[in-house]
Protein backbone atom coordinates (compact mmCIF):
# COMPACT_ATOMS: atom_id res chain seq x y z
CA UNK A 1 0.00 0.00 0.00
CA UNK A 2 2.59 2.36 0.39
CA UNK A 3 4.42 1.77 -2.42
CA UNK A 4 1.14 2.27 -4.61
CA UNK A 5 1.04 5.61 -2.53
CA UNK A 6 4.46 6.69 -3.10
CA UNK A 7 3.86 6.15 -6.95
CA UNK A 8 0.93 8.42 -7.37
CA UNK A 9 3.02 10.93 -5.25
CA UNK A 10 5.10 11.01 -7.91
CA UNK A 11 2.59 11.20 -10.69
CA UNK A 12 1.66 14.10 -9.01
CA UNK A 13 4.78 15.22 -9.17
CA UNK A 14 5.08 15.36 -12.70
CA UNK A 15 2.13 16.46 -13.32
CA UNK A 16 2.84 19.78 -11.45
CA UNK A 17 6.30 19.88 -12.97
CA UNK A 18 4.89 19.71 -16.46
CA UNK A 19 2.58 22.66 -15.92
CA UNK A 20 4.82 24.74 -14.39
CA UNK A 21 6.95 24.13 -17.54
CA UNK A 22 4.04 25.59 -19.58
CA UNK A 23 3.18 28.12 -17.35
CA UNK A 24 6.49 29.27 -17.64
CA UNK A 25 6.86 28.96 -21.53
CA UNK A 26 3.40 30.81 -21.78
CA UNK A 27 4.96 33.51 -19.33
CA UNK A 28 7.95 33.67 -21.53
CA UNK A 29 6.40 34.06 -24.80
CA UNK A 30 3.89 37.14 -23.32
CA UNK A 31 6.72 38.76 -21.64
CA UNK A 32 8.69 38.47 -25.25
CA UNK A 33 5.31 39.69 -27.07
CA UNK A 34 5.04 42.47 -24.97
CA UNK A 35 8.21 43.36 -25.24
CA UNK A 36 8.01 43.73 -29.65
CA UNK A 37 4.83 45.94 -28.95
CA UNK A 38 6.68 48.48 -26.18
CA UNK A 39 9.77 48.83 -29.06
CA UNK A 40 6.93 49.53 -31.84
CA UNK A 41 5.23 51.88 -29.64
CA UNK A 42 9.31 53.67 -29.14
CA UNK A 43 9.27 54.18 -33.02
CA UNK A 44 6.33 56.30 -32.39
CA UNK A 45 5.96 57.76 -29.37
CA UNK A 46 7.74 61.28 -28.78
CA UNK A 47 11.00 60.91 -26.58
CA UNK A 48 10.28 64.08 -24.54
CA UNK A 49 6.89 63.07 -23.34
CA UNK A 50 6.81 59.36 -23.78
CA UNK A 51 3.32 59.55 -25.48
CA UNK A 52 2.64 58.85 -29.34
CA UNK A 53 1.72 62.72 -30.55
CA UNK A 54 -0.39 64.20 -33.77
CA UNK A 55 2.63 63.76 -35.29
CA UNK A 56 3.77 60.18 -34.30
CA UNK A 57 0.16 58.85 -35.45
CA UNK A 58 0.80 60.28 -38.57
CA UNK A 59 3.95 58.26 -39.05
CA UNK A 60 2.10 55.34 -38.02
CA UNK A 61 -0.66 55.47 -40.48
CA UNK A 62 1.56 56.03 -43.18
CA UNK A 63 3.32 52.77 -42.27
CA UNK A 64 -0.40 51.17 -41.62
CA UNK A 65 -1.36 52.99 -45.26
CA UNK A 66 -4.28 54.37 -44.16
CA UNK A 67 -5.46 57.98 -43.91
CA UNK A 68 -5.69 59.37 -40.03
CA UNK A 69 -9.62 59.82 -41.00
CA UNK A 70 -9.76 56.59 -41.56
CA UNK A 71 -12.80 54.74 -39.36
CA UNK A 72 -10.12 52.10 -38.63
CA UNK A 73 -7.92 54.37 -37.00
CA UNK A 74 -10.68 55.38 -35.01
CA UNK A 75 -11.42 51.44 -34.19
CA UNK A 76 -8.19 51.40 -33.32
CA UNK A 77 -8.34 54.19 -30.53
CA UNK A 78 -11.37 52.72 -28.97
CA UNK A 79 -9.34 49.29 -29.17
CA UNK A 80 -7.08 51.00 -26.88
CA UNK A 81 -9.54 52.76 -24.78
CA UNK A 82 -7.57 56.17 -25.86
CA UNK A 83 -8.67 58.61 -23.70
CA UNK A 84 -7.47 61.93 -25.12
CA UNK A 85 -7.74 62.89 -29.12
CA UNK A 86 -4.25 62.50 -31.40
CA UNK A 87 -2.41 61.10 -28.43
CA UNK A 88 -1.68 57.26 -27.09
CA UNK A 89 -0.08 56.76 -23.86
CA UNK A 90 2.13 54.03 -23.54
CA UNK A 91 -0.61 51.72 -21.21
CA UNK A 92 -3.46 52.34 -24.17
CA UNK A 93 -0.81 51.29 -27.12
CA UNK A 94 -0.04 47.66 -24.85
CA UNK A 95 -3.97 47.35 -24.32
CA UNK A 96 -5.01 47.91 -27.66
CA UNK A 97 -2.47 46.00 -29.20
CA UNK A 98 -2.30 42.77 -26.90
CA UNK A 99 -6.25 42.69 -27.54
CA UNK A 100 -5.31 42.21 -31.66
CA UNK A 101 -2.38 40.50 -31.16
CA UNK A 102 -0.67 42.48 -33.20
CA UNK A 103 3.02 42.80 -32.22
CA UNK A 104 4.76 44.12 -35.41
CA UNK A 105 3.35 46.99 -37.76
CA UNK A 106 2.53 43.92 -40.11
CA UNK A 107 0.41 41.95 -38.21
CA UNK A 108 -1.30 45.55 -37.27
CA UNK A 109 -1.96 46.16 -40.59
CA UNK A 110 -3.42 42.88 -41.20
CA UNK A 111 -5.32 43.32 -37.86
CA UNK A 112 -7.36 46.24 -38.58
CA UNK A 113 -9.52 45.02 -41.32
CA UNK A 114 -10.31 42.28 -38.84
CA UNK A 115 -11.02 44.98 -36.89
CA UNK A 116 -13.59 46.93 -38.84
CA UNK A 117 -15.19 43.53 -39.85
CA UNK A 118 -15.48 42.72 -36.22
CA UNK A 119 -17.40 46.18 -35.07
CA UNK A 120 -19.25 45.80 -38.55
CA UNK A 121 -20.69 42.29 -37.19
CA UNK A 122 -21.45 43.91 -33.86
CA UNK A 123 -24.43 46.15 -35.68
CA UNK A 124 -24.97 43.56 -37.66
CA UNK A 125 -26.14 41.67 -34.60
CA UNK A 126 -27.95 44.49 -33.02
CA UNK A 127 -29.98 44.98 -36.47
CA UNK A 128 -31.14 41.77 -35.94
CA UNK A 129 -31.71 42.29 -32.58
CA UNK A 130 -29.88 39.08 -31.41
CA UNK A 131 -28.07 40.79 -28.74
CA UNK A 132 -27.16 44.17 -27.26
CA UNK A 133 -24.24 45.63 -29.88
CA UNK A 134 -20.54 46.86 -28.48
CA UNK A 135 -21.09 49.17 -32.17
CA UNK A 136 -22.89 51.23 -29.78
CA UNK A 137 -20.19 51.60 -27.54
CA UNK A 138 -18.31 52.26 -30.77
CA UNK A 139 -20.48 55.22 -31.52
CA UNK A 140 -20.65 56.55 -28.01
CA UNK A 141 -17.00 56.66 -28.11
CA UNK A 142 -16.42 58.03 -31.01
CA UNK A 143 -18.41 61.14 -29.79
CA UNK A 144 -16.08 60.84 -26.07
CA UNK A 145 -12.89 60.98 -28.63
CA UNK A 146 -13.56 64.18 -29.92
CA UNK A 147 -14.58 66.00 -26.76
CA UNK A 148 -10.93 67.76 -26.83
CA UNK A 149 -11.49 70.46 -24.35
CA UNK A 150 -11.88 70.13 -20.43
CA UNK A 151 -15.20 70.12 -19.45
CA UNK A 152 -16.80 69.65 -23.38
CA UNK A 153 -19.88 68.28 -23.29
CA UNK A 154 -21.03 68.90 -26.92
CA UNK A 155 -19.38 69.03 -30.59
CA UNK A 156 -19.77 71.92 -33.33
CA UNK A 157 -22.13 71.07 -36.19
CA UNK A 158 -19.10 71.06 -38.87
CA UNK A 159 -17.11 68.23 -36.70
CA UNK A 160 -20.20 66.01 -36.15
CA UNK A 161 -21.04 65.70 -39.86
CA UNK A 162 -17.76 64.57 -40.41
CA UNK A 163 -17.91 62.15 -37.27
CA UNK A 164 -21.47 60.85 -39.12
CA UNK A 165 -19.59 60.47 -42.46
CA UNK A 166 -16.75 58.27 -40.62
CA UNK A 167 -18.97 56.34 -38.42
CA UNK A 168 -22.09 55.50 -39.89
CA UNK A 169 -22.04 56.43 -43.53
CA UNK A 170 -20.99 53.34 -44.84
CA UNK A 171 -24.13 51.57 -43.07
CA UNK A 172 -26.70 54.32 -42.85
CA UNK A 173 -26.48 56.17 -45.93
CA UNK A 174 -29.52 57.74 -46.62
CA UNK A 175 -30.23 58.70 -43.10
CA UNK A 176 -26.44 60.01 -42.87
CA UNK A 177 -27.15 62.30 -46.00
CA UNK A 178 -30.05 63.53 -44.95
CA UNK A 179 -29.14 64.63 -41.41
CA UNK A 180 -25.84 66.28 -42.45
CA UNK A 181 -27.80 68.02 -45.10
CA UNK A 182 -30.45 69.37 -42.69
CA UNK A 183 -27.48 69.76 -40.48
CA UNK A 184 -26.15 72.17 -42.50
CA UNK A 185 -28.95 74.28 -43.40
CA UNK A 186 -30.80 74.75 -39.95
CA UNK A 187 -30.25 77.59 -37.80
CA UNK A 188 -31.20 76.00 -34.33
CA UNK A 189 -28.33 74.32 -33.42
CA UNK A 190 -24.55 75.10 -33.31
CA UNK A 191 -23.16 71.80 -31.47
CA UNK A 192 -24.88 68.74 -30.74
CA UNK A 193 -24.76 67.03 -27.22
CA UNK A 194 -24.51 63.25 -26.37
CA UNK A 195 -28.60 62.75 -26.02
CA UNK A 196 -29.04 63.85 -29.47
CA UNK A 197 -25.82 61.84 -30.76
CA UNK A 198 -26.92 58.50 -29.31
CA UNK A 199 -31.07 59.56 -30.73
CA UNK A 200 -29.58 59.91 -33.82
CA UNK A 201 -28.19 55.84 -33.33
CA UNK A 202 -31.67 54.91 -31.88
CA UNK A 203 -33.12 56.50 -35.05
CA UNK A 204 -31.03 54.50 -37.67
CA UNK A 205 -31.53 51.48 -35.53
CA UNK A 206 -35.47 51.63 -35.18
CA UNK A 207 -36.73 53.47 -37.70
CA UNK A 208 -38.16 52.52 -40.81
CA UNK A 209 -36.77 55.07 -43.60
CA UNK A 210 -37.50 57.16 -45.63
CA UNK A 211 -41.29 56.57 -45.01
CA UNK A 212 -40.82 57.00 -40.86
CA UNK A 213 -44.00 55.47 -40.70
CA UNK A 214 -43.26 54.35 -37.20
CA UNK A 215 -41.50 57.24 -36.20
CA UNK A 216 -43.86 58.48 -32.65
CA UNK A 217 -42.86 62.21 -31.92
CA UNK A 218 -44.80 61.22 -28.00
CA UNK A 219 -41.46 59.14 -27.50
CA UNK A 220 -38.96 60.03 -25.77
CA UNK A 221 -36.86 61.37 -28.91
CA UNK A 222 -34.53 64.27 -28.80
CA UNK A 223 -36.06 67.90 -29.89
CA UNK A 224 -33.76 67.58 -32.58
CA UNK A 225 -35.01 64.80 -34.36
CA UNK A 226 -38.79 65.72 -34.17
CA UNK A 227 -37.59 68.68 -35.82
CA UNK A 228 -35.58 66.68 -38.87
CA UNK A 229 -38.16 64.34 -39.24
CA UNK A 230 -40.77 66.94 -40.24
CA UNK A 231 -38.09 68.59 -42.24
CA UNK A 232 -38.11 65.40 -44.35
CA UNK A 233 -41.64 65.15 -44.86
CA UNK A 234 -42.27 68.91 -46.05
CA UNK A 235 -39.32 67.91 -48.65
CA UNK A 236 -41.38 64.56 -49.22
CA UNK A 237 -44.70 66.51 -49.57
Amino acid sequence: MRRSSSKKKSGQSTESVTTDLFRSASSKASNKEMDRIDHLFNQYANKSSSLIDPEGIEELCSNLEVSHTDIRILMLAWKMKAEKQGYFTHEEWRRGLKALRADTINKLKKALPELEKETESFLFLSLEGQRPSNFADFYAYAFCYCLTEEKQKSIDIETICQLLEIVMGSTFRAQVDYFVEYLKIQNDYKVINMDQWMGLYRFCNEISFPDMGDYNPELAWPLILDNFVEWIQEKQA
